[in-house]
């Protein structure tokens, strides 16, 4: 901006230094009125499709059993159409470019359309954070991080496309996780290895020793328990705010070399583990780590159906045979309804490095969380299509992924990650965790 304002007349320049300026202003009093706690429309849209947001779920909405299915609250309801090859056109402008390419992929493909419910809330604290976050955050080094945040969403009226992403990469989780789930690549016919794993998670405002002004986002630290071939590996990473001062750092320790290995590869376009190149390192939860590798835009705002209260898909009722078929997920078990949903794309910088060539990105505007991606290779075609299916654990405030899966449009396999439908008992979310359980002698630990 420096540059551009140096060659224009002064009174000019002031003039244009303002307008910036009141581009980048913040209204805290629109979250009280036109825009939710978060960011969000309060309004309907037009026809009335997607409804207002009057506070979100409530707890006690459904059931909760011991084990930690949630009951579907949206049991009763029928679709109100099916989409299927015959009918695509008449719905496609509500569709990404790799939902309808799912359409052309595999002929007998349907997505059942329900209701919408905007179900998302996160709690007081993190509102009210966000709602500080107006006037104290910004961003830092070209987009690659973050100055003034400590929690909640970072940019609830955001300008920019890094923006956007940001405020999907900081999102609330619950604070910490302690989770067992699973993941699995479906071959072409439908076979699959199911690979388990314990996951602790740990936000910086949950983690009770970390200094305050540390550059950490997050801990995550990701053990697996089958099959046996795999189990005792233990994965860390160590994500900071700011990837341009710290870059990201992650330790590994396998069993049958019994040691601890920095794991500079957990990054960008490297495979994600049993994934079988299906995944991605940084297309895990949709995108996540440093974005410094392409150049971001944000193309605007717009409606689109998406995974919304996939309260079945996440039954413990169902067998993992039951939800992974040749192809993609059962659409018997799974709801699409319309979101408002922004959208943001990446495209790959000049010199730089990365197997995906563009991607566009569709993010809920209740939740912060990438719903979509159109995924396309570095000669412009479209490669995957991603999705990601989303519940309310409206017991917790909490707005979480059920499932999320990537298609490959070209070989027809498919890779699902953070299923929890065969876990026999809850998750655990919000309590303290400390420094040392993120730690090199830990991994170890662990994997004996």
């Amino acid at each position: 901006m420096n540059l551009i304002l140096s060659k224009l007349p002064l009174a000019v320049a002031l003039l244009a230094a303002c307008s910036l300026a009141q581009a980048k202003q913040t209204d805290a009093a629109q979250l009280d009125g036109k825009l939710t706690p978060v960011g969000a429309e309060r309004a309907a849209n037009a026809d009335g499709s997607i409804p207002a947001w009057t506070g979100g779920m409530q707890a006690g909405a459904a059931t909760i059993a011991a084990n930690g299915d949630y009951a579907d609250p949206f049991a009763s309801e029928q679709p109100l159409y099916i989409i299927s090859k015959t009918n695509l056109a008449q719905y496609k402008d509500a569709l990404s470019a790799g939902q309808q390419a799912m359409f052309a992929r595999y002929p007998d493909y349907r997505m059942r359309v329900f209701p919408s419910h905007r179900s998302a809330v996160i709690p007081q604290a993190y509102q009210d954070e966000s709602r500080k976050n107006l006037t104290q955050v910004n961003l830092a080094d070209q987009g690659n991080g973050l100055t003034g945040y400590q929690f909640g969403v970072p940019f609830p009226q955001p300008t920019e496309a890094l923006e956007v992403l940001w405020n999907h990469l900081t999102r609330y989780r619950g604070g910490s996780i302690l989770r067992d789930f699973s993941s699995a690549t479906v071959q072409a016919k439908g076979d699959y290895t199911l690979v388990t794993y314990r996951q602790l998670v740990g936000f910086r405002e949950k983690i009770n020793d970390l200094d305050p002004a540390a550059n950490l986002l997050y801990y995550t630290r990701v053990q697996t328990n089958s099959p046996s071939r795999y189990a005792g590996e233990v994965t860390l990473v160590q994500e900071p705010i700011n990837q341009v001062s710290t870059p990201r750092a992650a330790w590994q320790y396998i069993p049958g070399q019994r040691r601890v290995r920095r794991a500079p590869t957990i990054a960008y376009d490297s495979s994600a583990r049993y994934s079988f190149g299906q995944v991605v390192s940084d297309s895990v939860d949709g995108f996540n780590g440093a974005p410094d590798r392409y150049d971001w835009k944000l193309i605007g705002k717009r409606d689109l159906l998406v995974g919304y209260n996939t309260f079945a898909l996440a039954s413990k009722h169902a067998s993992y045979d039951d939800l992974l078929k040749p192809g993609y997920l059962n659409p018997d078990l799974n709801r699409y309804e319309k979101h408002r949903v922004w959208v943001i794309e990446a495209t790959l910088k000049p010199g730089a490095r990365h197997v995906y060539g563009k991607r566009r990105f569709y993010l809920d505007e209740d939740t912060w969380q990438i719903m979509a991606s159109d995924i396309y290779d570095n000669r412009g075609e479209l490669w995957r299509n991603y999705e990601s299916y989303l519940t309310q654990y409206h017991d917790l405030q909490l707005p979480m992924t059920a499932a999320e899966a990537t298609y490959d449009l070209i070989s027809g396999l498919y890779a699902v990650n953070y299923l929890t439908n065969g876990v026999d008992h809850r998750a655990e979310f919000g309590q303290p965790v400390k420094e040392a359980e993120f730690t090199s002698a830990e991994l170890k630990r662990l994997g004996k």
